[in-house]
């Protein structure tokens, strides 16, 4: 199992405004069964960083968090069902978009500290 607070942080790199204004430009809730984007991304990063091999162990490993999953902006845990559906049917550009918006906002961060880092004078 994955350490949630390490996730938690993770996750806290994503600019939740800017994630719902991509769920709303591509309208990824509007036939949502049971399961909001947000909670398909937390599902689907669970899954990469527990080293899930599959949607029961998805399902059953936020399960076991409980309480803490209202920490990562979850309501509850979905079920094996749901997110095999939602993987099915909901479109991957929404998490495209995230991707490359996060690795930009990343970039920019890292540009910037780099140019207000302290010079070595020698």
């Amino acid at each position: 199992m994955i350490n949630l607070n390490v996730f938690s942080q993770i996750l806290s790199l994503i600019d939740r405004e800017l994630f719902r204004d991509l769920v709303a430009k591509h309208k990824s809730d509007k036939h949502q069964k049971g399961i909001n984007s947000w909670t398909h991304l937390v599902s689907m990063l669970f899954c990469h960083f527990s080293s899930a091999d599959s949607v029961r162990d998805i399902s059953n490993g936020l399960r076991s968090t409980t309480g803490n999953l209202n920490h990562l902006g979850v309501i509850r845990a979905p079920s094996k069902s749901n997110i095999s559906y939602i993987n099915i049917h909901r479109t991957h550009e929404l998490f495209k978009d995230l991707y490359f918006s996060v690795l930009e906002r990343l970039w920019q961060k890292d540009v910037n500290s780099h140019q207000n880092a302290p010079t070595d004078s020698h």
